[in-house]
Formats: structure tokens, sequence, C-alpha cells
């Protein structure tokens, strides 16, 4: 069961929205770049897992233990 305030504030959050179009349109395209923001670094940091995955086959560990890079 919500409060009984939301209703009311809710109503008023839409009646402002009406009058004012161009902050629901700001709204509506924060919305949009913060969810292909999202996308676009979720591509990133798959990518890199991949780069990752590809790089630890092409390099011997034992070369990267006398270098100092990896524990003994």
């Amino acid at each position: 069961m919500s409060p009984p305030f939301i209703g009311p504030m809710a109503t008023s959050v839409i009646d402002g929205l009406k009058s004012q179009p161009m902050t629901l349109a700001l709204v509506v395209i924060n919305l949009a770049l913060l969810g292909i923001i999202w996308y676009e670094l979720n591509q990133i940091f798959i990518m890199q897992r991949e780069i990752n995955a590809l790089l630890s086959k092409c390099i011997d560990p034992e070369i990267l233990r006398s270098l100092g890079l990896l524990p003994k």
C-alpha cells in the first residue's frame, strides 16, 4: 500500500511536465544517453575480456615470471 501523498505528488509532477515539454524532452534524452553509454561500456568490457583471453594464450607464463610480472 502506497503512502497517501504519492498520488497528488505524481499528479503535480505530470502536470509540471505537461506545462514544460522541454523538461520532459531533456529527461528522455538523458535516459537515452545513459542507456547508450551503458551499452557501449558493456561492449568495451566484453571485447577487453576476449582480448585478455587471446593474449593469455600467446604469452608464455615463464617469460612473465622472469620479468617479475607474475609471482614465482
